[in-house]
């Protein structure tokens, strides 16, 4: 058997090779004469007309059964307890998750169940969150098996907790986070009974782990629709509890008058939107980064949200420099050459720009020091940017100073002349 860390890399994976094996999966488990369907988020995006980007099967198989079918095939336990074995494809194919139809207990942790019992898919199904991830399909009958109106939802274009949305928020709080990103992310409403939930509960989320609120701010931030999804996070309460730092300006709501407006519709222009939104709009396919940096651009504590968030110390580091900067090329002109340098031969410059662009364009501003910026980039050779120094550390100890606040200092300075074109080669800078 295999550990987690040995399954395949997601970026080698082809996603025909991917549906044959989720296809070979269903058709090895059946011949063995269990049930084997397709199930959540794979139904949710074939009936979509979408590539699924991982597939999980339900089955009546037990984790032992399964692994005895797959017996020739690595396999990972990644939730036996909870009837869930990892099923290992060939090369390109990934791999898929095989779990058994089970009804969940209670939900002490609001994260996991305390015990769950094998069931039926009909149990199975109630025990998911949204109507349009609980339904199931026979990828060999090519028949879809709906018991929680997940195809009405879907066709209708509606994220609806299933059963009773207060007891499926409870069972797990992130699940009122989701509700948010598949609401933004298909473009769909978020029914009144659900949002209603959410809104009652928002304060709860505060039980989830810092990692896994961070995770799904990831998904969001990177989305296409994003400042569709803060702008409802925001109307629900859930903004001002995980970022109450973030105050939104102007008219950000996205409620639709009636349930048969999407939030969409309603933020479609950006007379709804305040400047902070529509500039988190304009963002080209932006970094997590460069999308939280905008959303915090009006907050001075950046590196202790991060830190909070328990973000990566290289996602620190980016968001926080851009917040920092995010005024630093308003008048590029008038920097000093050295500045100017330093801060177009930064790595995040790319995020930098980008962030100033979609600023500019939010406040109806002239592009002036984007397009100034652009056009040094052009004409500026990279080692005329960003060259090696004249001087280093090595030069001021082989002259007998030691290191310390004069040492830097006396590097800064060398570097700055440098770059201003004041000196050109190592005797003068010595």
């Amino acid at each position: 058997m295999e550990s987690p860390t040995d399954t395949p890399d997601r970026r080698f994976l082809d996603p025909v090779l991917q549906r044959e094996f989720a296809v070979e999966i269903v058709r090895r488990l059946k011949e063995a004469n269990f049930t084997a369907l397709w199930a959540g988020g794979c139904v949710r995006d074939h009936l979509l007309g979408k590539m699924p980007k991982d597939y999980d099967v339900a089955t009546s198989a037990t984790p032992k059964q399964v692994k005895k079918v797959f017996a020739k095939r690595k396999t990972v336990d990644v939730g036996a307890s909870f009837g869930v074995i990892m099923v290992v494809g060939p090369r390109g194919a990934g791999e898929v998750e095989v779990a058994t139809f089970r009804s969940d207990g209670s939900y002490s942790d609001g994260r996991r169940p305390d015990s769950v019992t094998f069931s039926s898919p009909e149990e199975d199904a109630q025990r998911r969150d949204f109507t349009i991830n609980g339904m199931f399909f026979d990828p060999l009958e090519h028949k879809v098996l709906d018991f929680v109106g997940g195809e009405r939802d879907l066709s209708q274009g509606y994220i609806r907790a299933i059963g009773d949305p207060h007891a499926r928020m409870r069972e797990d709080k992130l699940r009122m986070l989701r509700a948010i990103r598949f609401t933004a992310s298909l473009e769909f409403g978020l029914a009144r009974t659900t949002k209603a939930a959410v809104t009652e509960m928002a304060p709860q989320i505060h039980v989830v782990s810092a990692e896994r609120i961070a995770a799904e701010l990831r998904r969001i931030l990177t989305d296409q629709h994003r400042h569709v999804a803060v702008a409802l996070a925001n109307e629900v309460g859930l903004l001002r509890e995980i970022l109450p730092e973030v105050v939104l300006h102007g008219q950000n709501s996205a409620d639709p008058e009636s349930e048969s407006r999407k939030p969409q519709q309603v933020l479609a222009t950006s007379e709804n939107l305040s400047p902070q939104l529509t500039a988190l709009r304009l963002l080209q396919e932006p970094s997590f980064e460069l999308a939280f940096a905008m959303l915090l651009r009006d907050v001075s504590n950046v590196e202790a949200i991060c830190r909070r968030l328990k973000l990566s110390n290289d996602e620190l580091e980016r968001t926080a420099w851009l917040v920092r900067q995010q005024d630093a090329l308003r008048e590029p002109d008038k920097l000093r050459l050295a500045q100017l340098k330093r801060l177009l031969a930064h790595p995040f410059r790319d995020d930098l720009l980008s962030l100033m662009r979609a600023t500019l364009f939010s406040e109806r501003a002239d592009l002036h020091p984007v397009l100034f910026c652009e056009q040094f980039l052009e004409a500026t050779p990279p080692d005329v940017l960003n060259p090696p120094p004249l001087v280093t550390g090595n030069d001021l100890i082989a002259v007998g100073l030691k290191p310390g606040p004069r040492f830097k200092q006396l590097l800064d300075e060398a570097c700055d002349a440098q770059l201003n074109g004041e000196l050109i080669s190592h005797e003068a800078a010595m």
